[in-house]
């Protein structure tokens, strides 16, 4: 792919004929080359229908009220519609976007290191806070917390700033040079900082830990599979090995998807040599199985992978193959349902296509894709994916247990995450769990102790500060959600006095469906055991 650039000069309409015949011979080469007549009557309805086009784009260019801006009509307007009407993935890339896409890929990018948000402040107007300095950054190093207010980057007033503005202030080139001022605390005080850009690794392999002797966790987040995942995911494995890993639990809740290689490596190194791990097949692309090189090298302890609506693509691709060949044991909610693969194109001026080339099937042969025909694209984006079946693609695991196609991975076991209360909702709206972290530590100036805990003369406290904040309650809501509550406000409190991977650890072991997951392992167990006992009779036949 080309170094990719932003161009200065207004884009000219007549380059998107260009565009269209590149994309036609980028797609070309996989297709047929026999078909002349056919072919060249389809040069002659393109060629007709780009013609077209320009007319129409020509008279609203000279008639419309206002000034027409290209950029807007062609590549915000024009070209996304045309894809909107193949399906709900293919997709083009503007040279910003498409640079995003490929450091999001490579998981690493020269900046700060930090995850920011933005917010609306006191008075209204849009602020930048401070989420997540990554350990080991040059923000984390510096000093930076979560819940501070960026307001100044080398000069530049951040306040009424989108997070995307400022997330460009802080890039930039390695050891380079940048000022950061923010507005900490209850009281707003301002504190400098000057950092030097750095090189940021970003894993998507977010958290590991042992939960208990023996058995250990992995998240890989919404940040989905990039690069560098697969490496990351088996340095992750070999560190809970470490502490004789005998079962474990994989999160992939909220994981998007990702890069197809990575999905199939990770499988890879859960299943047997040899096992498929997806197959894919598209109208002009090549018929393609993808099998595991690698190997578990006979590692068979048991595994509980939890999913949720938000598991897409390569996390169904994962879950789908482990839950196929009986591997593990599938805990949580129906995922999303995407069995499309998309190739990206590049194109002229640095943008990009991301066109679905392909279907994908697990290794039973499903096809796990949801319906998008019928539906809005919110609807197809939004709505629950409550069926995650359809009839007619019934398919059997290794073992023979029934699984169906047509709307994402089905659930072994399902798990209904407990769902917000009035009172946690109308915290997280006001944003008071982080307006209280400021208050609590214009308090507590002392270093936190290790195992310190959110306890109930805390709670009482938190309870008195929301009264003196006028903020309206339900008593009967606070009592029923005490729990929770504790636990989310703990976790916030964690974040600043430790470091959010303490923070998230914290919240993981408390999880309920961590728990739950944990308690299936025995399940899971008894699958493989099942599973292969199975396959070994197959031999002998």
């Amino acid at each position: 792919m080309a170094q990719l650039v932003t161009p200065n000069k207004r884009r000219s309409f007549f380059l998107i004929p260009v565009l269209v015949l590149t994309g036609a011979v980028i797609g070309g080469t996989f297709g047929p080359t026999t078909q002349t007549a056919s072919a060249a009557s389809g040069d002659d309805e393109i060629s007709a229908s780009v013609k077209d086009f320009t007319r129409l784009y020509s008279t609203v260019e000279e008639n419309f009220a206002d000034p027409l801006n290209a950029d807007r009509a062609i590549y915000d307007g024009a070209i996304p519609g045309m894809l909107l009407t193949l399906d709900p993935h293919s997709h083009f890339f503007d040279p910003k976007a498409l640079k995003q896409m490929r450091d999001d890929q490579r998981g690493h990018y020269y900046g700060v290191g930090m995850e920011i948000v933005g917010k609306p402040g006191p008075n209204g107007v849009m602020e930048t806070v401070v989420v997540d300095p990554f350990v080991g950054s040059p923000a984390y190093k510096g000093g930076l917390r979560p819940n501070d207010v960026i307001i100044n980057v080398n000069g530049t007033n951040t306040l009424g700033l989108g997070s995307s503005e400022v997330v460009d202030l802080l890039k930039g080139p390695r050891g380079t040079a940048v000022k950061i001022k923010v507005s900490r605390g209850e009281g707003g005080e301002e504190l400098v900082f000057d950092l030097i850009r750095d090189e940021i690794e970003h894993s998507s392999v977010s958290a590991y830990f042992m939960l208990k002797p023996g058995i250990g966790y992995l998240r890989i987040d919404k940040t989905g599979f990039i690069e560098t995942t697969s490496a990351d995911f088996m340095a992750a494995l070999k560190k809970l090995d470490e502490d004789h890993l005998q079962g474990l639990v994989l999160d992939l809740r909220g994981n998007p998807g990702g890069l197809l290689t990575e999905a199939v490596a990770v499988a890879g190194h859960l299943l047997p040599k040899g096992a498929e791990v997806v197959s894919q097949h598209g109208r002009a692309s090549e018929e393609r199985s993808y099998k595991a090189t690698e190997g578990n090298h006979g590692l068979s302890y048991p595994i509980v992978v939890i999913v949720n609506r938000n598991s897409a693509s390569a996390s169904e691709i994962l879950s789908g193959s482990l839950q196929d060949h009986d591997r593990a044991w599938i805990l949580g909610d129906n995922t999303f349902g995407k069995g499309l693969v998309q190739t990206v194109f590049p194109l002229m001026e640095n943008t990009g296509l991301a066109l679905t080339t392909a279907r994908y099937y697990t290794p039973s042969g499903r096809l796990i894709q949801r319906d998008y025909s019928s539906v809005s694209f919110f609807d197809y984006y939004y709505r629950n994916n409550t069926e995650a079946r359809n009839p007619a693609d019934v398919k059997m695991t290794d073992s023979g247990r029934t699984v169906y196609g047509g709307g994402g991975i089905s659930p072994d076991e399902k798990f209904e995450a407990p769902k917000r209360g009035p009172f946690e909702t109308s915290l997280l709206m006001e944003d008071m769990f982080s307006a209280y972290t400021k208050h609590f530590f214009s308090l507590h100036k002392e270093q936190l102790p290790v195992g310190w805990n959110f306890d109930t003369a805390q709670m009482n406290e938190f309870h008195s500060w929301l009264q003196s904040r006028k903020f309206t309650f339900n008593e009967a809501d606070y009592t029923k959600e005490y729990e929770e509550v504790r636990r989310v406000m703990q976790g916030e409190i964690y974040k600043s006095a430790f470091n959010v991977d303490e923070s998230t650890k914290y919240i993981l072991e408390t999880d309920p469906e961590v728990e739950a997951a944990v308690a299936a392992l025995p399940k899971a167990q008894t699958l493989l055991n099942s599973a292969s006992k199975i396959r070994a009779e197959r031999a002998k036949k």
